[in-house]
């Protein structure tokens, strides 16, 4: 079992890592196993997190994302609102201040069970 777990902390630093050496707009965390979001990620990522622009979380047993998520990863596009309105214990997904992409917008009300908070369109930062 403790070798399993090295192999997905070893897989999740291998794609940050190339996803910093690369100034990728994409960080992709798929299958690694993940039942939260690394904490130690966000240093990693401190320098790039302003570029990121899609996330990929698919095939891992997320419970929650933070607050601390939402706030840093703050140039999330696009959003998978049928993923997640297939999701039955979800609760809420606040993706305020991000520059979520017409679509995401116009599909996400009729679809989703669950409150998700927007920013007002063309809302790009928080307010002072």
């Amino acid at each position: 079992m403790l070798r399993k777990m090295g192999e997905a902390v070893a897989r999740v630093a291998r794609k940050v890592n190339e996803t910093v050496e690369s100034d990728s707009d994409t960080l992709d965390l798929a299958e690694c196993k993940l039942v939260s979001f690394p904490i130690g990620i966000y240093k990693v990522l401190r320098n790039v997190t302003d570029q990121i622009h899609l996330i990929t979380l698919a095939n891992n047993e997320l419970k929650s994302l933070t607050s601390k998520f939402m706030t840093t990863f703050c140039q999330l596009q696009d959003v998978p609102v049928e993923k997640l309105a297939a999701m039955p214990a979800l609760r809420s997904v606040n993706l305020r201040f991000n520059p979520l992409n017409a679509e995401v917008r116009v599909i996400a009300p009729p679809l989703i069970k669950f409150d998700m908070l927007m920013s007002p369109e063309g809302t790009l930062a928080p307010p002072p």
